[in-house]
C-alpha cells in the first residue's frame, strides 16, 4: 500500500531529503542551477542517481509556493511520509534521554525552528501531537532546514498520557513557563528529561502543568514580556547540551 505524498521546497530540505535513505523521493523539480547546487554540496554522491527529475524554470517553480509566500529556491520535490516512531519502543534500554515536548504549538515555522535547533544540539527527540503536527506543510520544511531527517519525532494521540507514561519509566518533566520562580539554569541536567513548551499563545495547559514535575523559566529582562517559544527553546537545548 502507498503512503500518501506531498511537496517539499527550499535548499536544504529537498537536498536532506534525497540524503536520508529512508525518505522516499517520488520526483524532484530543480531549476539547471539548482542541479549545479546539489553537484557541489556533495561532489562524492550522486544524489540525483535513479530519481525521477525535472527542470523547470524558476517561474515554473512559483506554483508551488504561490499561496505561501516563501522561496523555493530553485528547489522542489514530492515525497512520502517516513514510518512513524513508536515512542516506547525507542527508550527502551536507554538512559540519559532527552526530548522536547510541544504542547499545542502550532504555528510551521516555530516547529521548523524547534527541530532545527534540537537537531543543532543533540536533542533526542521532538514529541507532539499527532492531530496538530503539521507533517506536510511546506514552511515547517522550509523553516527546520532540512531538518525534519535529522531528527527523531514522535508523534502522540494525547500529551497528557504521554507525559504520564514517561513519568512512570523514570523520566523527569520540566514546564518551561514564565510565571515560575526557579531559573532553569538552576537545575541539575541529569537523567532522562523532557523539556515541556507550551503554545505561542497561553503557554502550558493547566492541566498538562500536573504531570510535571518542576516549573521553570528562562530568566529574561524585566522590560520583556516574553521570548518566542523557538527562542526559548534554542536557549534551553544549547545550555543543556553544554552540561553534558
Amino acid at each position: 500500500m502507498s503512503k500518501s505524498s506531498f511537496f517539499i521546497i527550499g535548499r536544504h530540505a529537498v537536498i536532506e531529503a534525497l540524503k536520508n535513505p529512508k525518505r522516499k523521493v517520488l520526483r524532484v523539480f530543480l531549476t539547471e542551477e539548482s542541479k549545479k547546487n546539489i553537484h557541489r554540496n556533495s561532489p562524492r554522491i550522486n544524489l540525483l542517481k535513479n530519481q525521477k527529475i525535472f527542470f523547470k524554470t524558476k517561474k515554473e517553480l512559483d506554483k508551488f509556493t504561490r499561496n505561501e509566500g516563501i522561496q523555493h529556491q530553485g528547489f522542489v520535490a514530492e515525497i512520502e511520509h517516513l514510518e512513524k516512531l513508536e515512542l516506547k519502543e525507542f527508550i527502551k534500554n536507554k538512559t540519559n534521554l532527552t526530548f522536547a515536548c510541544l504542547d499545542d504549538i502550532t504555528d510551521p515555522r516555530n516547529i521548523g525552528s524547534i527541530i532545527r535547533s534540537a537537531a543543532s544540539f543533540k536533542v533526542d527527540g521532538i514529541i507532539i501531537k499527532e492531530r496538530t503536527f503539521p507533517s506536510e506543510s511546506k514552511l515547517m520544511y522550509k523553516s527546520a532546514s532540512g531538518m525534519v531527517e535529522n531528527i527523531n519525532i514522535f508523534e502522540v494521540p494525547n500529551i497528557n498520557t504521554t507525559l504520564k507514561y514517561l513519568r512512570e519509566k523514570n523520566f523527569w518533566v520540566y514546564g518551561f513557563d514564565s510565571n515560575s520562580e526557579k531559573n532553569f539554569t538552576e537545575i541539575k541536567w541529569s537523567g532522562n528529561k523532557i523539556l515541556l513548551f507550551g503554545s505561542e499563545g497561553y503557554g502550558i495547559k493547566v492541566h498538562t502543568k500536573k504531570y510535571t514535575d518542576f516549573l521553570v523559566k528562562i530568566k529574561i529582562d524585566k522590560r520583556v514580556e516574553s521570548l518566542n517559544v523557538s527562542n526559548s527553546a534554542a536557549i534551553v537545548f544549547h545550555y543543556i547540551d553544554l552540561k553534558k
